[in-house]
């Protein structure tokens, strides 16, 4: 059964079945300016998430979703608190640590497709390992190939390509050197309904068939149904957590934040909003 469940603020959302966290934060904060102009985009954030799922972070407009993910890829830097990739504080590194962390541990995937024009979609993909001086693993290659649907498609130039396939070429791109991660920001956003299914489907089978892990953050209670899990922000904290979400108990989540946000990061865990089920 769909669950919805809301959390206090000193709780950290915990990581479904005990496994191992590929990402957690701690105390995890972002803030912009400085005396009564401050701006808390990220409030004490406490969160895991589990290696081997595909977990999406929803909620309002503002709420501090993209914030989080970009404190949590090392894209940005923290006010305070603590990221981990693994058992890597990143939080700690110096940017050229950042840097190789980034290369080598972490896929990113993102509205906007970022393809080269002039290079072909087996280049695009290809293309971060070849920067880092590393031998493309052909098998891998293949397999990725395969499995989001791209063998006739190689030799073509994103010009040549829809948005759906410049995206499933941008996904072949953030796994092709077999990262730790992948983050996914609002991956959809600049695709119709059917190519926005095809590329949530090929996300979702990265997670099933190959093994990898992709935190997704979304608006869209549809694009969140794909996923194992959805964690729910608002106002710069974590307000509940899903599992397998449905688009109704995604959107019942996104409806109980925007009426209930005043109070939600109090209330007390294993309750669920109105509509949602428990």
């Amino acid at each position: 059964m769909d669950t919805t469940v809301y959390l206090p603020a000193d709780q950290p959302a915990p990581a479904p079945g005990g496994a191992a966290r590929a990402v957690r934060a701690r105390s995890l904060t972002k803030t912009y300016g400085k005396g009564e102009a401050i701006v808390r985009a990220l409030d004490g954030v406490d969160v895991d998430f589990e290696e081997g799922r595909f977990t999406a972070i929803m909620g309002p407009s503002g709420s501090g979703k993209s914030t989080l993910m970009h404190l949590l890829a090392g894209l940005d830097s923290a006010t305070s608190g603590q990221a981990f990739l693994g058992t890597t504080e990143i939080t700690g590194l110096n940017d050229k640590a950042l840097t190789r962390l980034r290369r080598d541990r972490v896929g990113f995937v993102f509205q906007q497709f970022n393809l080269l024009p002039m290079f072909t979609a087996e280049q695009n993909i290809t293309l971060p390992v070849e920067l880092a001086g590393g031998a493309v693993d052909r098998a891998w290659f293949d397999t990725l190939v395969e499995t989001l649907g791209l063998a006739g498609r190689l030799t073509h130039r994103p010009g040549e390509l829809s948005g759906g396939q410049q995206q499933r070429v941008a996904i072949a791109r953030a796994l092709i050197a077999q990262p730790d991660v992948v983050f996914a920001d609002e991956p959809t956003g600049n695709l119709d309904s059917r190519s926005g299914a095809e590329v949530l489907s090929f996300l979702r089978r990265s997670v099933r068939e190959l093994g990898r892990t992709i935190i997704m953050v979304t608006h869209d209670p549809s694009a969140a149904a794909y996923a194992d899990r959805a964690v729910l922000i608002a106002d710069g904290r974590i307000a509940g957590d899903i599992s397998d979400p449905t688009p109704e108990s995604a959107m019942a989540g996104l409806d109980a934040l925007r009426t209930l946000e005043p109070d939600v990061a109090t209330r007390p865990a294993g309750t669920t909003a109105p509509g949602t089920g428990a």
